[in-house]
């Protein structure tokens, strides 16, 4: 199993950033993806997530981050999205991928964000 990230970096306040999760080596479509964050000194914190399995997905968000941030996926090639927009400093942290369903949970190793002038 695993579960890579990409597209994390130093972006401007009120830039935009795309995340992206590629997984492997399990059901992808079946899995509850989600997007989660820990800046440095805080605890890990749910940011986004998108439900999995057949049919219209619903996704959920972090207060902070509602009408900014936006959770996708793509079951067909096996990816998860986070598209960022009005990014502020308080977002910067690391971004870590998460695939749930059942008692299964798996995590990737994470991308840096970090939003600074």
């Amino acid at each position: 199993v695993q579960l890579v990230e990409s597209g994390g970096g130093l972006v401007q306040p009120g830039g935009s950033l795309r995340l992206s999760c590629a997984g492997s080596g399990f059901t992808f479509s079946r899995y509850v993806m989600s997007w989660y964050r820990q800046a440095p000194g805080k605890e890990r914190e749910l940011v986004a997530s998108i439900s999995g399995g057949l049919g219209e997905s619903d996704t959920d968000y972090l207060d902070s981050v509602k009408g900014r941030f936006t959770v996708s996926r793509d079951n067909d090639v096996k990816r998860a999205y986070l598209q960022m927009s009005k990014l502020q400093p308080t977002d910067t942290a690391v971004y870590y991928c998460n695939a749930k369903w059942m008692s299964n949970n798996y995590w990737g190793q994470g991308t840096q964000v970090t939003v600074s002038s």
